[in-house]
C-alpha cells in the first residue's frame, strides 16, 4: 500500500521550501506537484492523501504563463473524484482575478474600494473618468507581488502613462482603475488565516511603494527591510468573524486578506491572496510561525484520512 501524503500543488520552489522544511521538521510525508507545465490524466484516480494548492497569480512573471489554468483543471479533476483539497477551485478562481475578489468580498458585506475593470486604453481612460476621484490607482486584474500598481494624480497623467513606453498590460488584458484609500498611518494590514481561522495580522509599511510581498524570496539584494513588517496579534473581533465567514463560504482554507484602515478607522479590503507567504524576520520578533502552524494543520488533516 502506498503511503498517504500531502500533495503540494505549486510552480515556484522558492515559495514551497519553507513549508517543506516545516513538514520535514514534524516528520510528515509530502510530494511536490510542480504545475509550471505537465499533463492531467482524467481517467486516473488521485493518489491517497490530501492536496494543497499553492498556485500563484504571478506565475507568468516566472515564465509559467498557463500554470494557473492547468491548476484549475487539475483541481476540478481532484474535486470530481471527491479528493480532499485545500484551496481548491474557488481559491484559484479568486487568485487570478481581483475583480472577482471584490465581487466576492462585497457579497459578504466587506467594504472594498470603488473599482472598474477595463480592456483597451480608451476604456481605461473612460473608467478613470467614471471614477472621478483623485488620486487613483491603476493595477492588473491578474498580478501578484503588487505588479503593475501605479498611483496617479490626474486623467492627464493616466493618458501619458497608457500611451507611453512604461505602460504594461495585465496578463489577462484587464486593467483595474481603483479608488485610492489613503492609509491612516501609512501602512496596509495583511490578515493571515490558516485552516480558515485567524492566525495573526502583519502591518506593512507602504511608504516605499506597492510591491509588498512578505516572502524573503521577494526581497531585492541588500535593500533593508527592518521594521517594514510588524506582526500584531489581534484585529477587531467582528472583522475577524466577518473574514472567517467569507473564507468558509468561499471554501478557502489558507489565505491572506489585505486591507487598509482609513482616517475614520474603516477597513477597506482590496486583495485576497490564496498563495500566502510570511516574513521570517517579523515572525522571529513576534515568535509566531505561520508556516509551522500551516504544516501542523496539514498534518492533522492528513491523519484524518482513513
Amino acid at each position: 500500500m502506498k503511503m498517504k501524503k500531502i500533495y503540494i500543488i505549486h510552480e515556484n520552489n522558492d515559495w514551497t521550501r519553507h513549508l517543506t522544511a516545516r513538514l520535514d521538521e514534524i516528520n510528515t510525508p509530502y510530494e511536490l506537484w510542480d504545475l509550471s507545465d505537465g499533463l492531467i490524466d482524467i481517467q486516473e484516480e488521485p493518489p491517497e492523501g490530501i492536496f494543497y494548492n499553492r498556485m500563484s497569480a504571478s506565475s507568468h512573471t516566472r515564465g509559467h504563463r498557463y500554470a494557473p489554468e492547468l491548476t484549475d483543471n487539475l483541481l476540478t479533476w481532484l474535486e470530481s473524484r471527491n479528493a480532499i483539497v485545500f484551496n481548491g477551485t474557488k481559491a484559484i478562481e479568486l487568485e487570478v482575478s481581483k475583480l472577482k475578489q471584490h465581487l466576492a468580498l462585497q457579497k459578504y458585506g466587506i467594504q472594498t474600494p470603488e473599482t472598474y475593470g477595463a480592456v483597451g486604453k480608451e476604456h481605461i481612460l473612460k473608467a478613470a473618468e467614471k471614477l472621478n476621484k483623485f488620486p487613483f490607482i491603476i493595477k492588473h486584474n491578474r498580478a501578484g507581488k503588487g505588479l503593475g500598481v501605479r498611483l496617479l494624480q490626474s486623467i492627464e497623467e493616466l493618458k501619458t502613462y497608457v500611451s507611453g513606453p512604461e505602460f504594461e498590460d495585465s496578463i489577462d488584458g484587464i486593467s483595474l482603475i481603483q479608488e485610492y484609500i489613503k492609509p491612516a498611518d501609512g501602512t496596509i494590514v495583511r490578515s493571515e488565516f490558516i485552516g480558515g481561522k485567524f492566525f495573526y495580522a502583519v502591518k506593512v509599511d507602504s511608504s516605499d511603494g506597492f510591491e509588498l510581498c512578505p516572502a524573503d524570496s521577494c526581497q531585492i539584494g541588500d535593500v533593508p527591510v527592518v521594521n517594514k513588517f510588524t506582526i500584531i496579534d489581534s484585529l477587531p473581533s467582528e472583522q475577524i468573524k466577518q473574514y472567517e465567514h467569507f473564507l468558509k463560504e468561499q471554501k478557502i482554507d489558507v489565505a491572506a486578506i489585505e486591507f487598509i484602515f482609513d482616517a475614520d478607522g474603516v477597513a477597506h479590503a482590496y486583495d485576497v491572496n490564496t498563495n500566502t507567504n510570511y516574513n521570517a524576520d517579523a515572525e522571529k520578533v513576534a515568535e509566531k510561525f505561520a508556516m509551522l502552524a500551516l504544516a501542523n494543520f496539514l498534518k492533522s488533516e492528513l491523519e484524518k484520512v482513513e
